[in-house]
């Protein structure tokens, strides 16, 4: 018997007879809020933190964020110890786990005191996506998945958006300390995941989960572009807020407040891009969101041959989150072609292919970005054209047999 198993479980048609905050879907809104309140403001002082108090250079934050990784890297995991526990615990503890190590970043502010607790960090926040990806597959319905997913990045954007307003406006004011506010925010995360665990049932997925480790042929876009995904994105995520704080001096309260501004962004923007992907496609959202990546990278590889200077940098950071939401069309582009016992153990396979290329690339860019910053965009760039061109071989109207462009369904008997 797994653990949660427990009289207090339900299917996801009894649910509905549940108050409206009881539900799976309103248990997806609560993790979506409270994973970005101890991710977001570990992210927000992390670059700030590791500069002015650890005093890391450009090969130190890639190893970091090598460790960071792997994390990710090892998410097959999960199909392991969902044998033993439920997802939905599984995701919860997880969540736990994140908040704990958060509250305690600042209390290790050496390398290997950073790696350390980050790798703990890294633990928690990764095996909490993997599962909550898959309980957002299973929970939601394929018809209404664009536009929930949408809704859930919004939720997501707006805790982020509280983080950093908290922070624009008490860190300087209050003359705020890093051990306190990663104490108060991975906390907060960490209390959260506590609550859900006691108030909400188990909730029963429609659909049994294959409980051990598949790679089906058929699968082989999604996983392509699973792994393009986690390596551009890598680039931006190690590299981007960096070049921030090194190159143009960013100070805590500024970082934070061009973070706040793009989250605002998203929050708007989300919802609108879930519409988007439904009514348009999968195939046309990504192209578009891969064609104004490789344009947006190329632009910042620029920023140190034109030196465009702060601004322009700052622009390019809140238009590339704009891009990175289409990245929701993955998720329905797998939801459809999948069958449905294969979601939670693709899930965790896919995450470990998303991070093949995070577990390397930090540290060996992170040497890159010593001799030539601008080779490290121009390869982000490159990578946005390879996932450009895996776009275009998703078809129209994917589903089972017809999960690119060179397959087409099977005839039923009437044709």
């Amino acid at each position: 018997m797994a653990l949660g198993d427990t009289l207090n479980s339900m299917t996801i048609d009894q649910s509905r007879a549940l108050p409206l905050w009881r539900r799976p879907v309103a248990l997806l809104v609560v993790m979506a809020f409270a994973m970005p309140v101890a991710f977001a403001t570990w992210s927000a002082l992390l670059n700030n933190f590791v500069i002015e108090v650890a005093g890391f250079d450009g090969s130190d934050i890639g190893w970091l964020h090598t460790v960071r990784e792997i994390p990710g890297f090892l998410a097959i995991g999960v199909i392991f110890l969902i044998i033993f526990i439920r997802e939905q615990v599984l995701g919860l503890i997880s969540l736990v786990l994140l908040g704990v190590a958060t509250a305690l970043t600042a209390q290790f502010p050496t390398l290997g005191g950073l790696l350390f607790i980050t790798l703990l960090s890294s633990i928690g926040f990764h095996y909490y996506e993997t599962v909550n990806q898959s309980l957002q597959l299973q929970w939601i319905d394929k018809k209404k998945a664009p536009q929930t997913l949408g809704w859930l990045l919004s939720v997501g954007s707006g805790a982020t958006l509280l983080a950093y307003l908290l922070i624009v406006l008490t860190w300087r004011a209050y003359d705020l300390s890093y051990e306190l506010v990663y104490w108060l925010a991975g906390g907060v995360t960490a209390a959260i995941g506590l609550l859900c665990l006691a108030i909400y049932p188990q909730f029963e997925s429609p659909n049994p989960q294959t409980k051990k480790m598949i790679l089906r042929r058929r699968y082989w876009l999604y996983y392509a572009l699973q792994f393009m995904s986690g390596a551009r994105r890598q680039i931006f995520v190690v590299f981007a807020g960096f070049m921030m704080v090194e190159r143009y001096g960013y100070e805590v309260h500024q970082i934070t407040a061009l973070f706040m501004a793009t989250l605002l962004i998203n929050m708007i923007v989300a919802p609108l891009l879930g519409r988007a992907v439904s009514f348009f496609g999968e195939r046309a959202a990504l192209i578009f969101e891969y064609a104004g990546l490789s344009v947006v990278f190329v632009l910042y590889a620029g920023l140190y041959h034109f030196d465009w200077g702060p601004w322009m940098a700052a622009t390019l950071y809140v238009v590339n989150h704009i891009f990175f939401s289409l990245a929701l069309a993955i998720k329905t582009y797998f939801q459809k072609i999948a069958a449905p016992g294969d979601i939670a153990p693709t899930a965790a396979v896919a995450f470990t292919i998303n991070h093949i290329a995070a577990v390397f690339l930090p540290a060996g860019l992170g040497y890159l970005w010593l001799s030539s910053p601008m080779s490290v965009f121009v390869l982000a760039a490159a990578m946005a054209l390879v996932s450009l061109a895996l776009s275009t071989l998703i078809p129209r109207h994917p589903e089972p047999g017809n999960e690119t462009v060179f397959l087409r369904p099977a005839p039923t008997a009437a044709e």
